[in-house]
């Protein structure tokens, strides 16, 4: 798949199918669409494109700066390349974009830019100037311009909607499996190893700290949870904390990992923390020893459930 950071990047060598939108997750939800755009590209010898936007519309358009995202960008790329699509690309939204009218939308955008045959678009796509034209409008423009308007039914579209906000509710209550359940995979964290104040190594327990660049990724519960990290293309499992570590009297959110059975130095590098189920709250210990012994308890646990995992 190829990657485009914006399309003045994209040159089309055929005619395009395209969907557009934020497709945050990349969960079962989308399956169904993400499926029928890679079958329509290869049956009728297009190209398949996904638009996305950044930052997310709402941001500039509304000011929403809470919007936390499932995905970021990296991830989302991943995802869809397993999927199946050929061309990514990651437009700058800006005010400027936004004050882009329905025609010249399609004309700049779809005809020019994409080189567009088909566009497969939910049923309640709002597009244009303060989403001023619709799905209805498109298909005019289809008949004028010359290229094929597919509707993604208000079922499909719901189902994805739906999915979304379970995934969310469900990671922001901790439960990770549900989520895991609505997504297809194993939610991910990605980052940066960086060096802490090291003192889980002073108690049998060192760390790898994960600072995320992007503030706009969801972050699951406080909590202990059991992972899968990617770690130099090997998988390796371990325990992980996020939260405020109120045992040693901290107020900054961190997310740190134990990696079971493993002692290289990852300092700088990038590591992808695979999500799959929760163990327990965090907790406030009276003394480090008590944090020590509960620690050895959520090994045996961690220890315990990776082994049937893999039974």
């Amino acid at each position: 798949m190829k990657i485009y950071q914006s399309l003045n990047e994209f040159k089309p060598t055929k005619k395009t199918i395209v969907t557009l939108g934020t497709f945050d997750g990349v969960h079962l939800g989308h399956t169904a669409i993400l499926d029928k755009i890679c079958t329509i590209a290869k049956q009728e010898n297009l190209e398949s494109v996904l638009l996305t936007f950044f930052p997310h519309p709402r941001l500039i358009i509304s000011n929403d700066s809470e919007i936390k995202m499932l995905n970021t960008m990296a991830e989302k790329a991943m995802l869809l390349e397993q999927k199946g699509i050929q061309n990514f690309i990651i437009h700058p939204f800006d005010k400027l974009f936004s004050e882009l009218s329905p025609r010249e939308f399609v004309e700049q955008v779809l005809i020019k830019q994409l080189n567009i045959q088909k566009i497969i678009i939910g049923y309640d796509h709002k597009f244009g100037k303060n989403r001023a034209a619709d799905f209805n409008d498109l298909i005019v423009f289809g008949k004028e311009f010359g290229f094929e308007v597919e509707e993604i039914s208000a079922k499909q579209v719901n189902e994805v909607s739906v999915s979304s906000t379970k995934i969310r509710d469900s990671l922001l209550e901790g439960k990770v499996s549900l989520a895991n359940e609505y997504l297809g995979y194993a939610y991910m964290l990605s980052g940066i190893v960086v060096k802490g104040n090291q003192l889980g190594r002073t108690i049998g327990f060192p760390t790898a700290n994960i600072e995320i660049p992007e503030s706009y990724k969801l972050i699951p519960k406080y909590g202990v949870y059991l992972v899968t990290a990617i770690v130099n293309k090997k998988a390796v499992f371990g325990m992980m904390n996020i939260g405020i570590k109120p045992t040693l009297g901290e107020n900054l959110i961190s997310i740190e990992v134990h990696l079971l059975h493993f002692s290289e130095d990852i300092y700088g590098q990038k590591i992808q923390v695979n999500v799959t189920e929760r163990l327990r709250e965090e907790q406030k210990f009276e003394s480090f020893e008590a944090l020590k012994l509960q620690l050895e308890v959520d090994k045996i646990n961690a220890l315990q459930y990776f082994e049937n995992w893999n039974s």
